[in-house]
Formats: C-alpha cells, structure tokens, sequence
C-alpha cells in the first residue's frame, strides 16, 4: 500500500513535516528516492514507477505538488503544480501553479517563475522562464550561464495550434550544435510576446516587448520589433494552406536538431553517469528525447493528411489564379512523407561519422573531469575541442536534413501527375 511507501521513506531519513498528507502510489520504488537532503511538503502526490528523485530536492514548498514518472535531478525544487513524465537534470527551480507534461526536459539550472505550462519542451542549461508563460513545443538554447541567459518574459506565449487544428509547429530557438557548448550569445523574447511555430530564431536575438514574431530569424544579433499591424478582415477558409514550404522545412530542422541531441545524450552525457550524474536521468533523458521526436513525426503526418483535401480547397478557392507549384508541393508531400518519417524514425547512429565523433571524443576525454558539474566541465573543454563537437553534431543535422531532402524531393513529375487531392479544377 501507498501508506507503507510512506513509511519507508520516512524511515530512511526522507524529510516529511506531515506523512500523514502525502501520497506516495505502492508503484513508486523507495530506492529511487534519495533520503539525502530531500523534503516532501503537505499535499503532495507522488506517482509512476519510472519516478526519480535525487538529494536535495523540494516538492511542494508553495502548495501541492502532483508528481508522475519525473526525474530530479541533485537541487531541484518545484514550489507547486502538475509534473507529468518530465526530466530534471538538477538545480531546477520552479514556480508555483506549473503544468509541464511528457517530452519536457530542464537541463540543468534551467528554471522559471509561477503559472508556466510546458509540454514536449526542452530547455538547455540557465534557460529562464518568466511567469504566465505558455512554452509549447519548443527547444530553447544560448547562454553562458546563470548571470548570461536565454529568457523568455512574462505573458509570452508560442503559438502552437493553428486554426487549421494541427500542431506541426515546433519553434528552435538557437539549435543544438552549437546551443550544447554553451559558448553562445543568449536569446531574449519580451514579456506580453508571442511566437507563431514553427519558427526559427537565432543566438544573439532580442525581440522587443509586446512582438509577436512570425518569421524566422535566420541572421544572429537582431533586435525584432513588431508594430501593431492595421486592422483587416478577409474571407477565412479553413484548410486551404496557400504554402507548406516553411511547415515542412522548419520542422524537418527541428527533428534533425533532435537527432543531434540524441548524439549528444548517448555518446557524451554518459560520460557523466553514474560520476556526477545519477543513473536514472540518463535514460529519462533518451526516453523524453525519443517521446519528443515521435511526437514531431506524429504531428506532421497528421497535417500531411489534411493535404489531399486541401488541394481540392485550394483548387476552389484559387479557381484560375491557382498555382500550379503549390498543388505539386501538396501532392508530392503526401506521397513521400511516410518515406520521409520512415528516416526520421532511425537511430542518430544511422546519420554520423563516427570519424567527427570519435575526433570530439578523444579531445574531450583528455580535458574532462567527470566528476564535475556537467555545465562546468563543457565550459570548460578548449575552444578547439566545442569546434570538432560543434563539427560533429552539425553533421548529423545536415546528414538528417539531406536524407529526408532527397526522399521529399524525388519523382516531383510523377507527384505533378497523381491527382491525391481528388476532384476537378473545380474543386468537388
């Protein structure tokens, strides 16, 4: 029974002011949770036999917490809210009234403030989240550290369900190559902003306050302001997606950028573990990561599915300005996605040189200390040494990139003579 669970961890030294009100499911392994430093306040719930707790950590400081099959990381605290299959790496600090749910991981001393919602969001280290802040669907990288941090201020909010109810909208804020060294400038979104996905924005950025950014930020070290646009009103059509190009592009770097990272967790955060990273975050790390692209690839073929239809929309709806590119685009992407997702669905193992790998991992090993702080000893590796990683990760995104290239854009004649979206010019 839960009451027994409770007990057991009372016994080996875990702090609880009030036993009596918390609950712990008979699923939980008390082994996975430290006695070390670890207090549990009133009121909260703890679930999920993939749950992980490291020392130091604190739940419930600022009203219940409902925590299930999360990892914490050493110093983590969660003041209040729901955590559902999120990953901690250590000295996480959040808010009260949280909602973070699957595919989440806070690399360490990523944090924010009260009233934040994530899901499918991963946060490289120092990352800061403001209050009332919806971050969906996002990877944010830059930063050097905790005084030199991407942020993100209050009220802001990605955009990450179209009116067209699909979700292939993930945003890359910074990218993985580069982001993992932390060497690079921060980014900063303003408070009472917003970020329409999928989008792209690079290290060094700044978007004023009260900017809904809508395009790309390709170029790095912009400072983006938005001014209020003039009223309109237009005919809405659902469905009709006059160009997929940015949808399908920016999500195809998207999931690249998460096959590097898979590179990256396997190959270079085991290094860390069982040093100065307990065990049980290295495979929440690779589960979340793998929940995260499965979820991308499975957004996508759900927006691929709406294009037969919209073929036929547009076709209506255009009548004889229609675009002939557009219809070919749509076609071809239909016929090609499950090709496509078949590759994104292969191990990072399938898209490296084990040359660049190996190259990065021989300098990195004669300069680690492994039993530092992961954040430290990064920092730490010679110039030199972030090149060749740098090298070897953006290998494996162009590797991605290229291979799902050249299945999308294969056999575009054939695609220009299947009519997919069924109907006449017309439309039907």
């Amino acid at each position: 029974m839960g009451e027994d669970v409770v007990k057991t961890l009372v016994e080996r030294g875990v702090q609880m002011p009030n036993p009596g009100a918390v609950t712990v499911g008979e699923e939980v392994d008390p082994a996975r949770i430290s006695a070390d430093g670890v207090v549990i306040f009133p009121g909260c719930r703890i679930a999920g036999a993939d749950t992980w707790i490291s020392a130091n950590a604190r739940l419930g400081s600022g009203g219940p917490v409902i925590l299930e099959n999360c990892r914490l990381g050493p110093d983590t605290e969660l003041a209040s809210g729901v955590f559902q299959d999120v990953v901690f790496m250590g000295k996480n600090r959040i808010g009260p009234g949280a909602h973070f749910r699957k595919g989440t991981i806070l690399e360490e001393s990523a944090g924010a403030a009260h009233s934040v919602g994530l899901k499918e969001t991963v946060l490289f280290p120092f990352v800061t989240l403001g209050s009332l802040i919806n971050f969906c669907d996002c990877l944010m990288a830059g930063g050097t550290g905790p005084q030199d941090h991407s942020e993100v201020g209050s009220s802001f909010i990605h955009f990450n369900f179209t009116p067209n109810q699909d979700k292939a909208t993930p945003s890359l804020l910074g990218d993985v190559p580069r982001g993992v060294m932390l060497d690079r400038p921060p980014i900063f979104l303003g408070g009472q902003g917003g970020l329409v996905g999928p989008c792209r924005v690079a290290f060094g950025t700044v978007t004023a306050s009260g900017t809904i950014l809508r395009k790309d930020v390709i170029d790095e070290g912009r400072l983006v302001f938005e001014a209020p646009r003039r009223s309109f009103s237009v005919p809405n059509v659902p469905g009709l997606y006059r160009n997929i190009q940015k949808i399908v592009e920016n999500n195809l770097i998207y999931m690249a950028n998460l096959k590097a990272l898979e590179a990256w967790y396997r190959h270079f955060r085991i290094l860390f573990s069982p040093g100065s990273m307990p065990p049980g975050l290295l495979d929440g790390l690779q589960a979340a990561l793998a929940e995260n692209l499965r979820e991308r690839i499975g957004r996508m073929t759900q927006f691929v599915g709406k294009l037969p239809e919209s073929i036929a929309i547009y076709r209506k709806v255009m009548g004889d300005q229609t675009d002939s590119k557009v219809i070919s685009d749509k076609k071809q992407l239909v016929q090609r996605w499950p090709a496509a997702a078949d590759i994104l669905q292969r191990p990072a193992a399938d898209f490296e040189s084990a040359r660049l790998r190996e190259s990065f991992l021989t300098a990195a090993r004669s300069a680690l200390d492994t039993n530092s702080t992961y954040t430290a000893a990064v920092s730490g590796l010679p110039p030199e040494t972030r090149t060749l990683g740098t090298a070897w990760l953006q290998d494996v995104v162009d590797r991605t990139v290229a291979g799902v290239r050249s299945v999308l854009n294969a056999d575009a004649s054939a695609a220009d003579k299947t009519d997919v979206g069924g109907g006449s010019e017309n439309g039907r």
